[in-house]
């Protein structure tokens, strides 16, 4: 029986017909009755890389982060006429592939339900919190902006639970907090402010060379607290009855009002100290809230059972690839790679930290034959390759 044909409608007729947009006194507006306008002809004058570099000696703090020039990048490049070296560092990382697989991997939950986070919404909810402190202390926004979205894109399939199993293949451990900078992002050629900024974003890491740089270790820490004892809220893990006491006097039960408590708080001692920090008793109440959700949501006995799923299949990738590295895509089979050797195993390990959570279990059923009730629980259906 022969398909019965789309007829065009109306809405498709109207969408195909602003194809090239529409004719307007010797230009193209996108709209039919498009009306704005900045001024009259030749009335309003760029505002380029030069004049926002120059701007930023006015409107920023002695100590913050100027970004004259090109950057300090590895590779020199020339200054982008229009963005300054870290607006450009963080367009690259938006359009980068390591930020976009964010989108597949693991916050707290692996295979997270509909409204639940992701290693991407993560970063998004720490660039906010971050940015707002670095406008309110007058430092520099997009380097701040360009760290905190880039601070996670070193992570691997599963969280920080890749870290343990990835990490008894590389002489150092798996760190992916150097990871992202040295690797994961390593082709962007990002400038030096930046990699350092994402490089030691953790707290147990050397302090930040910048100021915007401790700002999102700090945002880090504030935002995912917040939003993780959301999730498990609304997952039915914990109750808001379960926030302590001294959370819950300070900073309330809901998110938004945790993180308007925690920045402005922040933005109040960073002013008045010129250092960036926060007070005794509102960092004693973030430590506890952090003790918290390590005791009801990180370390409950089924995070742990999960945990110990991942691990196994992330060994097992790398493991296989290891021993089979022209499978690896990029790695030709008469590039010299011996299996077994230390540089197989980097590329395997680069490989899988790489992987989404649903691509990496897709290909340890697909391609290692694991029964899908080894899988980490979670996991409803596999998407090919």
């Amino acid at each position: 029986m022969e398909p019965t044909p789309v007829l065009p409608t109306e809405r498709s007729r109207r969408w195909a017909a602003t194809m090239a947009g529409h004719e307007a006194q010797g230009l193209r507006t996108a709209h039919a009755d498009s009306s704005a306008a900045l001024g009259t002809d030749g009335e309003v004058q760029p505002l380029g890389r030069l004049e926002r570099e120059a701007a930023e000696d006015l409107l920023l703090a002695p100590g913050a982060t100027r970004a004259a020039g090109g950057g300090r990048r590895a590779v020199p490049e020339e200054p982008d006429p229009w963005r300054t070296c870290f607006e450009r560092d963080r367009d690259r990382i938006l359009h980068s592939a390591s930020f976009r697989r964010l989108a597949g991997k693991t916050q707290v939950f692996i295979f997270p339900a509909d409204h639940q986070r992701t290693r991407l919404s993560h970063a998004l909810e720490v660039a906010q919190v971050a940015t707002g402190i670095a406008q309110a202390c007058r430092m520099n926004v997009a380097l701040t902006e360009a760290i905190a979205l880039g601070h996670d894109c070193g992570h691997g399939p599963g969280g920080h639970m890749s870290e343990d199993a990835l990490g008894v293949f590389l002489p150092g451990g798996f760190d992916h907090a150097v990871w992202g900078a040295q690797v994961s992002l390593a082709e962007l050629n990002l400038c030096e402010e930046t990699l350092d900024g994402i490089r030691n974003h953790s707290w147990s890491r050397p302090a930040p060379a910048t100021p915007e740089g401790e700002v999102v270790s700090w945002a880090d820490r504030i935002a995912y607290l917040c939003h993780d004892w959301e999730d498990a809220v609304s997952a039915g893990i914990v109750t808001p009855s379960l926030l302590p006491d001294a959370v819950l006097g300070l900073c309330g039960e809901t998110r938004s009002r945790q993180l308007r408590t925690f920045i402005e708080g922040m933005v109040r001692t960073t002013l008045r100290t010129g250092r960036v920090g926060m007070d005794e008793e509102l960092a004693e109440a973030l430590a506890v809230f952090r003790r918290g959700n390590y005791e009801h949501i990180y370390l409950r006995p089924a995070s742990v059972t999960q945990g110990a799923s991942v691990v196994g299949v992330l060994r097992a990738l790398v493991a296989h690839f290891s021993d089979q590295p022209n499978l690896i895509p990029g790695v030709r089979s008469g590039s010299g790679l011996v299996a077994g050797s230390e540089g197989a195993v980097f590329e395997a390990v680069a490989y899988v930290a790489g992987m989404t959570d649903r691509f990496a279990m897709g290909i340890a059923v697909s391609d290692l034959g694991w029964d899908r009730d080894r899988l980490p629980r979670g996991v409803d259906s596999l998407s090919g390759r």
